[in-house]
C-alpha cells in the first residue's frame, strides 16, 4: 500500500504546469511560424501582380473611372481626339531623356552637350505637360460641376472633399 505524501502532490502539480507551459509554448511557436510562412507566401503572390500601366491612356482611364459616367465619357473623348499629339509628345520626351542618359555615358564627358540635352528634355517635358493639361482643361470645360469637383480630388484620397489648397 502506498501512501500519498504532500511532496508527491507537489511534484505532480509542478509536472502538470510544466506540461501545460510546454504545450502553450509549442502552440505559440507553431502559430508564429505558420504566420511567417503565410505572410511570405502571400507577399510573393502580391508582388507577382501585373505592374501598373503608366501610359497616358491608362492614366486618363484611371481618372475617368472616378468621374460620373457622362463626365468620364467627356474626358475619354477629349483624350481620344488628341491622343496622337499627346502620345507623340510623350514619346519625344522619352527620347529626350534617353539622349541625356546617352550623353552621360560618352567618354570623354562633354558638359556642354549634357546641358543641351537637358534643355531639350525640359522643353519636350513642357510641351507634353501643356498638351496633357489642354486635354484636361478642355474636358473640364464640358463637364458638370460634380465631375469637375471629382477631378479636383484626383488622386482619390489625396485631399478631403472641398478642401482648399494652402
Amino acid at each position: 500500500m502506498t501512501m500519498a505524501t504532500p511532496t508527491m502532490f507537489s511534484e505532480e502539480r509542478t509536472a502538470r504546469w510544466i506540461l501545460l507551459t510546454s504545450l502553450a509554448l509549442n502552440l505559440f511557436l507553431v502559430g508564429a511560424g505558420g504566420a511567417f510562412l503565410a505572410r511570405h507566401y502571400f507577399a510573393e503572390r502580391a508582388g507577382a501582380a501585373t505592374p501598373l500601366d503608366h501610359s497616358v491612356g491608362a492614366r486618363i482611364e484611371r481618372i475617368a473611372a472616378t468621374l460620373p459616367g457622362p463626365d468620364a465619357d467627356i474626358l475619354r473623348g477629349e483624350y481620344r481626339a488628341n491622343a496622337v499629339a499627346v502620345d507623340a509628345s510623350r514619346d519625344a520626351y522619352r527620347k529626350a531623356r534617353d539622349d541625356v542618359r546617352q550623353t552621360l555615358r560618352v567618354d570623354p564627358f562633354d558638359s556642354g552637350a549634357m546641358r543641351a540635352a537637358m534643355i531639350s528634355t525640359r522643353a519636350t517635358r513642357q510641351n507634353f505637360d501643356q498638351l496633357l493639361q489642354d486635354v484636361i482643361a478642355s474636358a473640364a470645360a464640358k463637364m458638370s460641376a460634380a465631375g469637375r469637383s471629382k477631378l479636383a480630388e484626383w488622386p482619390p484620397g489625396s485631399r478631403p472633399s472641398g478642401a482648399a489648397s494652402r
